[in-house]
């Protein structure tokens, strides 16, 4: 009895003609859809990337088939009307799959799913109803599959962003214009010497010794990749990647980023006049609210699907607008650059590791060039300014990929390369605060220069340990695992 209601149950929609087409569309885009949802949740977790993937998945399909449908009844189409259903079901899903995939448009996959789906319809068209049976089948178990990526997004703790005291609304004493760059996994000097780098940076460091930077020898990130380490950075808190949720995509970290964060309340508390400048919109992939008064990026440039990585655009020109424009402060500047970045993300795409390390050396080369030309304008422009350069995470050399880094590894080494980052800071006057010396990890960075602008040193008595952290998938059981003790040892303890 049961079988003969779901039988009757398929012929009633397959039957209706004008409910075939829909369901034919629906079926095209809805696995697509939620595949593309559990995969990237946290770049599109936003109302209006569900409106435009709601439109682009199912309503545009809908609309397709249906005028498709219909047209194909025209006397002169009667030979291929029966494939037109079934050529469009399989190029839908397969090009929605394609774009779920790879994040983007290609007309080479295109033009492969185009033949595929052509192929396919003549094929399997008396199996067709069947085959949209199983990709219904197929979006069930996509929605299971959502479900907990979802609930780990709406119920995570946000504890984490709760200051034990009242540094939020710290008032300066001292208000210079602030520069934070930061170039991408740019490693420390200590370390670029030894481990699996040894490369001769000697120029650039005398250039900043030239130019009254003090540099920070062994001074390392406390997570692994750019989101984590910055909402941790501006954050001023750790947060232990959420209790394992992303190497990479830690949850909201976007938001705390470039939406509101406790340092963004403490310089806008003390009337700095805000800028994000950079060369990649990664840190805007989801559209973020701006929370920084002016942007090089416009978010209405930002397109729904993607990355937030293509062709770097230029940092410098509008930099130097800024300052023209903008010459009484204070102001403060987050420019972030993408040079000397991290080897390769898959390992299938590795040059191996000499090869990754040569790249590493040559995109230095041009970080070394563009902090040049980014220091050199401040300080003709800005003698007596708080220049911050400091990197988000080391450039993970030694390694084939960062898929590497994924697996267990205790060789100091190795584990240095991960967190190793770049501090150098230009002091107004020169004069350093005497608690400087407590500048070891990223975490800590603007609790410290907080105090400093504040003259109030009670805030060091809530700094952060000093610990690095990163998730382990191979090698050991996955989870958060403290890699670097606060005195930089190297340990493996699950957190």
């Amino acid at each position: 009895m049961l079988a003969k209601k779901k039988q009757g149950l398929f012929s009633f929609f397959f039957k209706k003609d004008k409910l075939f087409p829909i369901i034919t569309a629906i079926a095209a885009g809805l696995y697509p859809l939620l595949f593309y949802y559990t995969n990237n949740y946290k770049l599109i977790n936003s109302w209006g990337h569900f409106g435009y993937f709601i439109s682009i998945f199912l309503l545009l399909p809908i609309a397709v088939f249906f005028i498709a449908n219909k047209i194909s009844k025209i006397i002169f189409f009667e030979k291929i009307q029966p494939f037109v259903l079934p050529f469009l079901n399989f190029f839908f899903f397969f090009f929605y799959l394609n774009i779920a995939l790879f994040a983007g448009f290609s007309w080479m996959r295109t033009f492969i799913v185009f033949g595929m789906a052509a192929l396919l319809a003549f094929l399997l068209l008396k199996y067709f109803k069947k085959i949209v049976v199983f990709q219904f089948l197929l979006a069930v178990i996509g929605v299971f599959t959502l479900a907990p990526v979802v609930s780990k997004q709406l119920n995570y703790s946000k504890e984490w962003l709760k200051q034990p005291d009242a540094i939020e609304t710290a008032l300066f004493k001292k208000k210079p214009n602030i520069y934070f760059i930061q170039p991408d996994g740019y490693v420390n000097f200590s370390e670029l010497k030894k481990g699996h780098y040894n490369i001769d940076n000697t120029e650039f460091e005398n250039y900043l010794k030239e130019n009254n930077f003090k540099t920070y020898t062994d001074f390392r990130s406390n997570y692994g990749a750019t989101l984590p380490s910055n909402s941790a950075t501006f954050m001023m808190k750790h947060h232990y990647y959420n209790n394992g949720s992303s190497f990479t995509e830690t949850i909201n970290a976007r938001n705390v980023i470039i939406t509101e964060n406790s340092v963004l309340k403490a310089l806008k508390n003390n009337n700095y006049r805000t800028f994000f400048l950079t060369e990649q919109p990664y840190l805007l992939a989801n559209k973020p609210k701006m929370g920084y008064n002016f942007s090089n990026f416009n978010l209405k440039e930002i397109e729904f699907i993607t990355k937030g990585i293509g062709k770097p655009r230029d940092v410098i020109e509008p930099f130097q607008n800024y300052l023209e424009t903008y010459t009484e402060g204070p102001n403060f500047f987050f420019v972030e650059i993408f040079n000397p970045g991290h080897i390769i993300n898959r390992k299938a795409e590795s040059k191996g590791v000499a090869g990754e390390r040569e790249h590493y050396i040559e995109s230095l080369k041009e970080a070394n060039r563009k902090l040049t030309d980014l220091t050199t304008t401040i300080l003709r422009n800005d003698p007596e300014a708080l220049i911050v350069i400091m990197a988000d995470h080391g450039g993970f050399v030694g390694m084939k990929s960062i898929e590497d880094a994924y697996r267990k590894n205790t060789d100091p080494d190795f584990v240095n390369s991960i967190f190793s980052s770049i501090l150098a800071i230009h002091w107004p006057y020169g004069e350093a605060p005497e608690f400087d010396d407590k500048l070891k990890t990223s975490v800590n960075l603007f609790r410290i220069l907080i105090s400093y602008l504040s003259e109030n040193d009670l805030y060091l008595a809530n700094l952060q340990p000093d610990d690095s952290y990163i998730i382990i998938y191979y090698g050991a059981p996955k989870g958060t695992y403290k890699y670097l003790d606060a005195q930089g040892n190297v340990v493996f303890k699950k957190h």
